[in-house]
Order: C-alpha cells, then structure tokens, then sequence
C-alpha cells in the first residue's frame, strides 16, 4: 500500500509555501522556480541562526525585524565565487574560445559578452582581464561590453567598486593583477579606464528578459540551484541570447545533458558549449514565457490563454497560413490597419495590408525560402487622417513550422517602434551631458569624484534597463532567437543588392539598346551550348520568341536552320577559342529560303572559352 504523507508533512509544506508566498509579495522576489529541498535547507540553517522553530515563527521574526532579509537572502543565494575559480576551465577559455570570438569579429564589431549570477564580479572581472588580453587594452575599450547581472542588489554594491582585499585576488595570475589593479592601502582596484566597459544590473534570470546578441555567455554554478522546469525556460532564454556563433560557459557543477537541443558540447570537461541551429516553436515559447508560480496544468483553459495572450499583446500581429490566407489578428493590428472579423480568411493579397506600410508578399516568399525570420527596419505609417500619427515600425516576418519542420505559414509583427527612437536621441543627449560634466568632475575635488561615480552607476543602471526593454521587445516581436544577429547583415545586403541592381538595369538597358541596333541575328550560348540570350532579330527572323527558346540547347532546336551542320564548328570554337563563319541554307518565320552566313565567335572566362556568340545574317547571293 503506498504510504501517504503525514499530517504533519503536509503542515509544513504548507507553512513552507506561505513563507515563500510572503517574500515574494513583501518583496518582489519570487523563489517558486528554485529546487525546494536546496531552498528550504538554506532557509532552515538561516532559521536555526535567529531562533526560529517553524516557518510560521520565521515569518513573525521578519515582520518585526525587516533587517533580517537582507541575510536571509544572502543565505538562500549562496554568493560564492572567485577570481579565475576553475583555472583550467578558462585556461581553456583563453586558448580557444576567445581566439574564436575575436577572429570572428570585424575590427570595429562590437563583442557582447554577459556574466549571468556574477555575484561580487570577481567573474565579470576574470573575463574582462582575459578580453583584454585577448584584443588589447585599447580596442577593449571600443569594442567590448560586459554586463554583469545578479540578483542579489547588496552583492552588486561589491561589484560595481570593483575593490578588493589581498585575500580575494590570491587567484589572480601576478602578471595580470599588476596589470589591471591599482594599490590601494591594502586593497587592489580594477583600473578606472577599463571599468567603464563593464555594465552591473540587477536581473533575475526567471521573470527578467535575456540580454541579446551575446558572443558569450558565462553562468557559472547557478543553473544548479534551480528546478529542471526553471532550467529549461532559462537555457532556451540564453538560445536566444547567444548569437549564431556565440558559445555558452557553464560551472563545473552543472551540465547540459538533458538539454541537449539548445546547445551542443564543444569542450565537456571544462563546460563549454556551442549554440546549435534548434528553431521549433515550443522554444520560442518557452524562451518568451514567465514561469508560472503555480503548478497549475489544467490544458481546457491553455489554449483560451494562449489566444487571450496573443490578442492582449502590445504589439500588432498578423498571422497568415502557407497559402496566404489571414488565420489571425490581435486587437493591436485590427486597430491599426482597420482589420475586423470579416477579414479572417481572405487572402492577404486581397488587403490593403499587403502594400501598405511595405510590401509584404515578396518578404513572405523571401522567409519561407530561406526559413529564417527577416526584419523591415524604418517603416513609417500614418494612421487615419490628414493629420494621422506618423509612427516608425518594424516589421518581423517569422516563418512558422510544425513539428515535421515544415513551413506552416509566417508571422508577421508589427512593432512600435515611435517612443524607443524618442527614447533613444534623449539618451543619446544625457550620456553626452554626463560625458561631459564627468570631464568637468575629474578636475573637481573628492566629493565631486564621489558624485562623478554615482552618475556613473546610474547611467549604467539605465543602459542595463534599456538591454533588457529592447531583449523583452524582441522576444515578444519576433519569437525568433536569431534576429537581431542578422539585421545589420540583411541591411547592408539589401543595400548591396538595390545597388547591384541599379547597374545591372543600366547595363541591360545598355545591352539591349546595342542588340536592337544590330542587323544580324545575335545568340550567346554557354559551354553547354544552352541558349542565355535571343535578341529581338533572333525573334523576327525565326519566329520564336527569347521565352520559348531560353535555356534549351541550340541543337536541339527545330526553327528553320540546320543547326547540325554547324555542330562541328560549334564545338571546335569551344575547344580553340577560334573565329569560325559558315554559311548555310535556311527557311525564315515567312517560308523562304535564305542563305544564312553565320559568324561563331567564343567568348571567354577566367579558364578560357566558357560559352559562345552565334552572328546570323542573311547572306547575298544565290542558295546551294
């Protein structure tokens, strides 16, 4: 018979839950996702410490004693940590990974770099002394940023100092710590110049967004702490965070065997992995929604939230099938494009959506062939009016797949992009201000220094604020993990291409203008004798037009010329690259004869003749 749990079990799980309920509304943090034998043994010797005999007492204690959070929550997170702690695991790092990143680079790319869980920083420290040995001090500064999160505001305080004792840096290499630390009394503090290119936030790696566009991302023995359930939602985060070919540092404590689909080993030993190419839906799900707080699963009410969730998103949304019908539209997009309930099922090509703000057809046939999400940056639209709102968006268009990876349909997001570039020229302005007023504090005294290094917190504190807003935009927009790493590529090809094709319209403009000039039939073959052009001559002397004969061999056409007889000439001016000219007897698109003088000529590549130019006129004189 199965033994059941004892009311006095169950008593205290339910006092348990009522002191984790009490943190998380008396102080926002929520520790539901964290293993439940690991936290309530932290947070029994914590009890055992103040006197507490149950939960129920505990909460009592810290209702009267507010002070008590503070080492009640460095008990639970357990902020341990060191400089260079595993050394052989970034001896590793240093020899093969960086190298990596840094070849991958452009010279002036910027290298994004996240150490997640940093605690006290002695980590986000090892990785900047590695990054600028690896680059060099100066392009250190242009080039890499560092963002240093943890939950944990008090250990945080420590990391943004950036100072040390003598017992704290024993694991710094001597050559490094003379290097990169400056004495102070008896303490060691990272140098000034090179702190700037590290950023410290507060983030909580379970309700907050990722960062994105990361290079590397190092979490080290934090994984581990939580419930397998709260792994998964943060490894498929860190799959968004981490660029194509980004790598991702784990502790040595912690493993990725059970989550294999998202990152690939490259070194096990020493817990380094790589991002794999995984795009299915049910992990851009899960990297896009919060953990719930309750273990509630009913699956009658998933789908009414699911379908509640996407109508209530801030951002417009579309969603079109595989034949271009309209499946969906949340309330956001009904109102901006004036879309209703009589458009479902009409094919998109039949609204006006389709054309305006941009045209979305050919970016719906470019994602499906190359099943990947594309952005159409620097949208405007003008709402309703003569005077409408002008508003800059962004349009995402996301191929969706099912579970065979076929393509499904697409997604197309629509994002408000106005306040963010408002946001972005008044943030411009107030970094140039502090730049400029931190000038002015350098010659100041020791209290304008002290000034000078809260505004620099505080500017740091934004910039964090302002990766995680713009990571949590482009979860919800997109739900693609790999968009912002190609939108500069896909500019500049887009770029690239607009002016490939300006001189390519030029030159067949050019090109056509010469063939219309010249009296004689011209056809240009390649080396398979497949015909690549058929001037306009071509057409009224045999009749056929360039689309019928376009691709098909030159021999195996019947258009009033024997083409066998000039087979052998064809084929030795593919061989000698030589000259030839023939004449033979022909029928034209009228039904008479004509002698036809044909002039063969080889045109040449790189490794000699690669096709031919066939000259045909009609020969005076009397026909064999």
């Amino acid at each position: 018979m199965e033994a059941q749990p004892s009311p006095a079990a169950e008593s205290t799980t339910s006092e348990f839950t009522r002191l984790l309920e009490y943190l998380r509304v008396s102080r926002g943090f929520d520790f539901g996702a964290y293993k439940v034998s690991t936290l309530m043994r932290r947070v029994q010797k914590r009890m055992r410490e103040v006197g507490a005999q149950s939960y129920a007492q505990y909460i009592d204690y810290l209702e009267v004693h507010p002070n008590e959070f503070g080492p009640l929550f460095d008990t639970v997170l357990i902020n341990v940590t060191s400089f260079f702690r595993d050394p052989e695991s970034w001896e590793f790092l240093r020899e093969h990974i960086l190298p990596r990143i840094v070849r991958e680079k452009a010279p002036d790319a910027p290298i994004r770099v996240w150490s997640a869980g940093c605690a006290t920083g002695e980590e986000a420290y090892t990785l900047a002394m590695l990054l600028a040995e690896a680059v060099g001090e100066e392009s250190f500064r242009k080039q890499v940023k560092i963002y240093a999160t943890d939950a944990d505001e008090e250990a945080l305080i420590v990391a943004r100092q950036g100072t040390y004792d003598e017992r704290a840096v024993a694991g710094v290499p001597p050559e490094l710590l003379e290097k990169y630390f400056e004495a102070h009394g008896s303490r060691r503090v990272f140098r000034n110049e090179l702190r700037r290119c590290l950023i410290f936030g507060r983030h909580d790696l379970i309700q907050d967004a990722a960062i994105s566009r990361l290079d590397l991302l190092a979490c080290r023995n934090t994984l581990m702490y939580f419930n397998s359930e709260a792994q998964e939602r943060i490894l498929a985060r860190f799959h968004f965070a981490v660029t194509r070919t980004g790598y991702l540092f784990l502790g040595k404590a912690e493993t990725l065997v059970a989550h294999n689909t998202n990152f690939k080993p490259v070194e096990l030993k020493h817990r380094v992995f790589a991002r794999t190419s995984t795009n299915n839906l049910r992990n851009r799900l899960l990297a896009v929604t919060p953990l719930p707080r309750t273990g509630d699963s009913a699956a009658r009410h998933l789908r009414c939230l699911r379908e509640a969730a996407f109508d209530a998103s801030p951002v417009a949304q579309v969603t079109v099938d595989r034949q271009g019908h309209l499946v969906l539209v949340n309330e956001k997009a009904r109102r901006l494009f004036n879309l209703g309930q009589n458009d479902i099922g009409r094919l998109l090509q039949d609204l006006e959506i389709s054309y305006r703000p941009v045209e979305l057809r050919s970016y719906l046939e470019r994602a499906y062939e190359v099943r990947a999400a594309l952005a159409v940056k620097d949208v405007e639209w003008r709402g309703p009016g003569a005077e409408g709102e002008v508003r800059q968006l962004e349009v995402q268009v996301t191929p969706l797949t099912d579970a065979k990876d076929m393509v499904v349909g697409a997604s197309l997001c629509f994002v408000d992009l106005t306040q963010a570039f408002q946001l972005r020229a008044e943030l411009e302005r107030i970094n140039q201000e502090l730049e400029a007023a931190y000038e002015e504090l350098q010659s100041g005294n020791e209290e304008l220094e002290t000034t000078n290094e809260e505004l620099q917190s505080t500017v740091e504190e934004l910039e964090t604020t302002n990766e995680e807003l713009q990571s949590a935009n482009e979860e919800l927009e997109t739900m693609n993990e790999e968009l912002q790493s190609t939108n500069d590529e896909l500019r500049d090809l887009n770029d690239r291409l607009e002016q490939r094709s300006e001189e390519l319209n030029q030159f067949n403009g050019y090109f056509q203008s010469v063939l219309t000039t010249l009296r004689a039939a011209v056809v240009v073959m390649d080396r398979g004798l497949h015909i690549r052009v058929w001037s306009e001559k071509a057409e009224d002397f045999w009749g056929v037009r360039d689309d019928e004969v376009r691709g098909q061999s030159f021999l195996d056409l019947d258009i009033g010329i024997p083409v066998n007889e000039l087979r052998k000439s064809l084929r030795e001016s593919l061989l000698d690259g030589k000259e030839r000219e023939q004449s033979v007897n022909g029928v034209n698109r009228r039904g008479r004869l004509v002698r036809c003088r044909v002039r063969i000529a080889p045109h040449h590549g790189p490794a000699g003749p690669d096709g031919l130019i066939l000259l045909i006129e009609e020969a005076e004189g009397t026909i064999q």
